[in-house]
């Protein structure tokens, strides 16, 4: 699967990587959407579900953040995970909510937690927070953990 994916484009492809069974195809982010319909349309790989959608925060690396989605091919029975990084300068990456529906949400708490962008979402909003919320994204490991201040500013009932 890796070597069709680099063969088919090379110049989007960094590498695969295989763990425990799992493979991994490491891609530049502007290969990323093409890819994504490669795996859906082409007949031997058949990726039909799309099962999760996560991001990781690389501090203090030049591309800080990594997107990864997850499929599977239900009638295939095989796997695997695509990874794309994108800097803290240009948040945003193609949205694959195009080619599997089932993405939307998904997409949408990466936004909403970690602050990347998709690019041709169909309703890129908040999901989690309130949309006025504008304190950061929480999942960032620069937010603090204690948060910026307004907890303590709510007001408790007396019994």
């Amino acid at each position: 699967m890796a070597r069709k994916v680099q063969a088919q484009f090379p110049a989007a492809f960094i590498g695969a990587a295989l763990f425990r069974g799992d493979l991994s195809i490491h891609l530049k982010k502007e290969g990323l959407f093409e890819v994504g319909r490669l795996l859906r349309d082409d007949p031997a790989l058949d990726f039909d579900y799309p099962v999760h959608v996560s991001s990781v925060d690389h501090m203090g690396e030049r591309e800080r953040f990594e997107v990864v989605y997850e499929f599977f091919s239900i009638r295939k029975k095989h796997q695997v995970r695509l990874k794309t990084r994108v800097s803290e300068e240009d948040c945003t990456v193609d949205s694959l909510t195009p080619l599997w529906e089932g993405l939307n949400f998904m997409e949408r708490e990466v936004y909403d937690m970690m602050g990347i962008k998709f690019n041709n979402h169909p309703d890129l909003r908040r999901i989690l927070l309130p949309d006025e919320y504008d304190e950061g994204y929480p999942l960032r490991k620069n937010f603090p953990i204690e948060g910026r201040g307004w907890r303590d500013t709510f007001e408790f009932l007396e019994s």
